[in-house]
């Protein structure tokens, strides 16, 4: 069954994640709207990671390689935009990701912060307990991060970093796009979205 879902992307670097999972997501065929939220600092870093083509939720959008039909379903918001419809845990959400998650995002939700739209979203992702995943960003990890996370778990938060599936054994010309796509597809998994599995899984 289609559903809305939200990307939030946050000042940590990783932009590639967040491309490559929105992408994932579009093509599961289960995504109706995939509400997009671009932080200040996380146009910074898309702009230099991607180029400046995509530095904000707009650029993101139209860089993005899918289909026009997907891509329509892309619905960019300025973090400023506190009225969105997806402020408010009235407007159902099937998930929300927070990918990258910087250090200073998870320290604000693991302490009720919403200082912005993707703070809001992520919050009422709790409170509302939908699925809410955090692609955290950060090594090594403080005592203080730690907690953090250990909060946002608790609340039931799904705590994912990117880390890499060397069980894949890709070589190197490939290694980069394959640990993506195995990320994404942990997500989908996490989200109940469906995705081409494309020999990514383990298989003993």
């Amino acid at each position: 069954m289609a559903a809305e879902y939200a990307l939030l992307v946050s000042g940590g670097s990783g932009a590639l994640l967040a491309t490559r999972f929105a992408a994932a997501a579009l093509a599961s065929g289960r995504v109706e709207a995939l509400h997009l939220v671009v932080t200040g600092p996380a146009a910074k870093v898309l702009g230099h990671e991607l180029g400046p083509a995509w530095a904000g939720a707009r650029g993101f959008r139209d860089q993005l390689p899918v289909s026009d039909e997907l891509r329509a379903r892309i619905l960019p918001h300025a973090d400023s935009e506190i009225e969105a419809s997806i402020a408010s845990g009235s407007h159902r959400l099937g998930g929300v990701v927070v990918l990258p998650c910087s250090a200073g995002m998870a320290g604000a939700l693991a302490h009720g912060i919403s200082r912005g739209l993707a703070q809001r979203v992520a919050d009422v992702a709790l409170k509302q307990r939908w699925p809410l995943i955090l692609g955290i960003r950060e090594t090594p990890m403080s005592a203080i991060l730690l907690e953090n996370l250990l909060r946002l778990a608790q609340a039931g938060a799904h705590i994912v970093p990117p880390l890499p599936a060397f069980y894949l054994k890709p070589d190197a010309a490939t290694a980069l796009s394959t640990f993506a796509d195995h990320y994404c597809l942990r997500l989908l998994d996490l989200l109940g979205l469906p995705g081409d599995d494309r020999g990514l899984r383990w298989n003993a």
